[in-house]
């Protein structure tokens, strides 16, 4: 069901510290625009690496890290998965998208591309 990872979002307290770092020692190009990058392991599977500040809203502010992971087929996901939404479904031209928690209620994002 699992495709592979989607994206791993990292929160950071120094933006630019952090990017120039990746950029400089590990030779990762930080779009600047969206703070992170598409690692591509193969033509079926894309991880998204990304920087996020520390307040911004896209997932709780309390947590470091969110991991993304693709799937195959959301709909079958959704009817195999046996713990409930955290938020409502979206779909947008990058996807469609689903969150839940895990028991330490970590947000986990779903994503078919």
């Amino acid at each position: 069901m699992i495709k592979g990872f989607g994206g791993v979002f990292w929160r950071t307290k120094n933006l630019d510290v952090v990017k120039k770092w990746y950029s400089d020692v590990l030779k990762i190009n930080i779009e600047d625009n969206w703070n992170g990058t598409v690692i591509k392991p193969d033509p079926e599977n894309a991880t998204i690496f990304s920087f996020f500040t520390g307040d911004d809203g896209y997932f709780p502010t309390d947590q470091q890290v969110m991991l993304n992971f693709q799937v195959h087929n959301m709909d079958d996901m959704m009817q195999q998965l046996g713990v409930p939404l955290v938020k409502e479904k979206e779909e947008s031209e990058f996807g469609k998208f689903i969150w839940i928690e895990d028991p330490d209620g970590r947000l986990v994002e779903l994503w078919e591309k």
